[in-house]
């Protein structure tokens, strides 16, 4: 049952009397007030959820109660009974705030109907505001995992440019998290509360690429039954990220170029001019100063992207980040699937830091991913990660952290070495035994001693 909390305001006790059954019956609780100098004391002193006010009352009236409501709790919703020939009075309440009015005489049923309304609209309205705050706090530069000097700059630069409209080229290896710093210098501009719409133009056939940037009429090609918004369109007075712009085809340069410049263009098929209002953030893991010489990109287009460059550094460039980033990333996956793992061993650690990552931090949410997954204790080790990632000279074991003697501790280092040498050279003993230096037969009489065949 409900339990939201409504106020009813009118001046005839039958009135209330009929209201407050109506809407007790539906679960909700009711307070009624005489009087519009009534209903102020009682907003005041207690919490509703709405309130229901007739407008002709002695006294205040229901539009006067209506505007010393709304300075009071401006997010107040509040639905206003009016007789039936007087709606005019009814559009006032709605230009003064009123979320909407009904006519006497109504049915139950309107009653019931609109208060469902009126909350479904506030449940709907907080939500958006919950998700809003959500991706705010998500995107704030300060959000961002990135103590290196290198991100340092990144956020200063991307900082600075999101409270401008300047075009902004974001470059570098893929995976570097060129969309995440597009994203936050959206949520971080005077366009935030806009849409951020993503193209991806690898994803795209050269001939799918000018309808989805400009949309297309009814009949505009085989398969266009109906016409369609393209990303500017939807993208108007937010952003439009243009991800592996480097892609583009010749001649979508040239209308994209255009649009960039007349801040206006045509569907494809279509012959009607639209307007738009539109900042372009643009990334690609191409040169494309280099692409400019050699003739495959243009010129005068890529000027008109580059306004304020933001250059991705790759993972092995900062890597005071990588633990940071890790255990950002251990955080996020235990608690997604419930895991109770809470650190990352010494030597697992060595191990991520030793890596190159040419998959720069996508790769490392990967392997964290994983190593999550196959965790057994509520430590990741290196036996959680994948032999990519031990490189050709790294060998990565747990020093035991239990007490014994010099022996078993020696046994336990050499079986953990038994076992990677064996999995980097996909269980061959006799490439394993050539890369331990021992002959085969002495890498299969150790394999016996511990367990591993």
């Amino acid at each position: 049952m409900a339990s939201e909390k409504i106020l009813i305001v009118d001046d005839e006790e039958g009135m209330r009397k009929l209201l407050g059954r109506i809407l007790v019956k539906n679960g909700y609780d009711t307070v009624s007030a005489p009087s519009a100098e009534e209903a102020l004391r009682l907003v005041e002193a207690d919490q509703f959820d709405l309130v229901i006010t007739d407008i002709k009352m002695p006294g205040m009236d229901g539009l006067q109660l209506l505007q010393e409501l709304k300075a009071f709790n401006p997010g107040l919703p509040i639905i206003v009974i009016t007789a039936y020939g007087t709606v005019e009075s009814a559009v006032q309440a709605l230009r003064a705030g009123a979320y909407d009015y009904i006519t006497k005489p109504f049915e139950n049923d309107e009653i019931r109907l609109t208060v469902a309304k009126t909350f479904e609209r506030e449940r709907l309205l907080a939500e958006n505001r919950y998700l809003h705050d959500e991706l705010e706090g998500r995107y704030s530069f300060s959000g961002i995992v990135g103590q290196s000097e290198e991100m340092q700059r990144v956020f200063d630069m991307a900082s600075s440019v999101a409270v401008s409209n300047a075009n902004v080229l974001i470059t570098g290896e893929s995976g570097t998290g060129k969309e995440l710093i597009a994203r936050s210098i959206h949520y971080n501009s005077n366009r935030k509360e806009k849409p951020f719409i993503v193209l991806n133009c690898a994803a795209l056939p050269e001939n799918l690429i000018e309808s989805e940037l400009f949309g297309h009429e009814k009949g505009a090609f085989t398969g266009a039954i109906n016409a369609k918004k393209g990303r500017f369109e939807l993208a108007h007075e937010g952003t439009l990220f243009i991800d592996e712009v480097g892609e583009m085809t010749p001649s979508s340069q040239v209308k994209l170029l255009r649009v960039i410049q007349e801040q206006e263009f045509e569907r494809v098929g279509g012959s009607r001019t639209i307007s738009c209002d539109v900042r372009i953030v643009a990334a690609t893991n191409k040169d494309l100063e280099q692409a400019v010489k050699e003739g495959d990109f243009r010129d005068d287009l890529y000027y008109r992207l580059n306004v304020v460059n933001i250059d991705m550094p790759p993972l092995r460039k900062r890597r005071e980040d990588i633990e940071s980033l890790a255990r950002h990333f251990l955080q996020k996956f235990a608690a997604e699937t419930g895991k109770k793992i809470d650190d990352i061993s010494p030597r697992a650690l060595s191990c991520l830091l030793a890596y190159e990552w040419p998959g720069n931090v996508r790769e490392l949410q990967n392997v964290m991913e994983r190593a999550v997954v196959l965790a057994r204790g509520e430590s990741v080790t290196p036996h959680d990660f994948p032999q990519n990632l031990q490189g050709d000279a790294q060998i990565c074991v747990d020093i035991p952290d239990r007490d014994g003697n010099l022996t078993e501790l020696l046994e336990d280092l050499e079986r953990q070495l038994i076992l990677q040498t064996l999995r980097r050279h996909d269980n061959s003993q006799t490439k394993a035994a050539s890369a331990l230096g021992i002959k085969r037969t002495t890498l299969r009489y150790k394999m016996e001693k511990y367990d591993l065949v």
